[in-house]
């Protein structure tokens, strides 16, 4: 009784904190900040010592509804928007495929961070797919989490300034929560178990952060075979958020910490390059092909693909080209950069890519 008394004061704390802080997120308007939020509210109660545990198949279903999340995010029109646009759309993923490659070679050359820890901190898919993937190739979790969400910051808020400066400012105040909405529930629970089903078939077979990748592969076939109809309420999306961000945040000690904030200015300095060998992709497509300047800069933004789509849906852009754009790079990402990984790791030398 003692035991689970402990385990459930545990938990109380946990949520306790991480109401508070997920409000002052929100209240912010801070990218992704349903994950951010109990990310950082892990982080505070690991600091101080706090401990809570949960079944590993719990969370392998969060992040199998995380993946049917962004398969139902893939626009309809990407086909016809990536064969009207092949050139753009290979210059543009290649682009900035090669910058991320690059300036994470130049992390490990330099020793910033241990092992292949840089390269997936800085590869531009969406960051808890970054994470996920990094935990199943041996990379430190904890510092690809904290690259991968200061550069969603920081590329929202560059990507805000864009916007505001070429007058797409946005047209309204971002529209209020709807935490209960009515819910089509056989189409919910049809979701609730690709993501189940999806998670457990990955784990029975071995494929590395397959408990994303199943649920996402399958939610985009089914969904544009009209097979499928995703129905994720917020409050589902709400709870396998704070899932994924309590599984981050709860594995920083007070050590890491202070380790992360040692690394900070080098990391900020590479990102900012990053920004802006993204930002000369995007300068190139305005000037050669006659892209306008918001539409080609938040196509080329370095993941964030959920606070790109979010700053795209409320200013004068091309909704459908941002966000196709978007997807083939996520997509790509998922399948190369285990590979690029590894490549870069064996020039290098010595260095295991798990």
């Amino acid at each position: 009784m003692k035991g689970l008394a402990r385990h459930l004061g545990s938990w109380s704390a946990l949520i306790a904190l991480t109401v508070p802080v997920t409000a002052l997120m929100l209240w912010l308007h801070a990218p992704a900040a349903l994950m951010l939020g109990p990310l950082l509210a892990g982080v505070a109660f690991a600091s101080w010592g706090g401990k809570v545990h949960y079944p590993v198949p719990v969370f392998a279903v969060a992040q199998g509804v995380v993946g049917i999340m962004i398969a139902k995010m893939v626009p309809l029109t990407i086909v016809g928007d990536i064969l009207g646009h092949w050139a753009l759309f290979t210059v543009g993923v290649v682009s900035v495929v090669a910058a991320s490659s690059w300036v994470g070679w130049q992390m490990t050359r330099w020793q910033m961070l241990p092992g292949t820890t840089a390269l997936w901190g800085v590869s531009p898919g969406a960051a808890s797919v970054m994470t996920y993937m990094a935990e199943a190739y041996g990379a430190d979790m904890r510092m690809v989490a904290f690259m991968q969400y200061l550069r969603v910051v920081m590329v929202a808020g560059v990507a805000a300034g864009v916007a505001r400066y070429f007058g797409g400012a946005s047209q309204h105040a971002p529209d209020a929560i709807v935490w209960f909405p009515d819910v089509a529930w056989l189409p919910l629970l049809e979701t609730v178990a690709m993501a189940g089903v999806g998670s457990w078939l990955a784990r029975r077979l071995g494929i590395p952060a397959g408990a994303f990748l199943v649920p996402l592969v399958g939610g985009i076939v089914l969904t544009h075979l009209g097979w499928l109809r995703i129905e994720l309420p917020t409050w589902l999306l709400a709870g396998c958020y704070a899932l994924v961000g309590w599984n981050v945040g709860l594995r920083f000690t007070r050590a890491l910490l202070g380790y992360v904030l040692r690394q900070l200015p080098g990391i900020l300095f590479c990102i900012f390059v990053m920004l802006a060998m993204c930002g000369a992709v995007a300068a190139f497509m305005v000037f050669v092909a006659g892209i306008d300047p918001l539409t080609a800069y938040l196509a080329t933004s370095p993941g964030g693909a959920d606070s790109i789509a979010i700053i795209a849906a409320s200013t004068d852009v091309d909704v459908s080209f941002v966000m196709a754009m978007q997807t083939v790079r996520l997509l790509v990402v998922l399948f190369a950069a285990p590979y690029l990984t590894r490549i870069i790791a064996e020039r290098i030398g010595g260095i295991s890519s798990g």
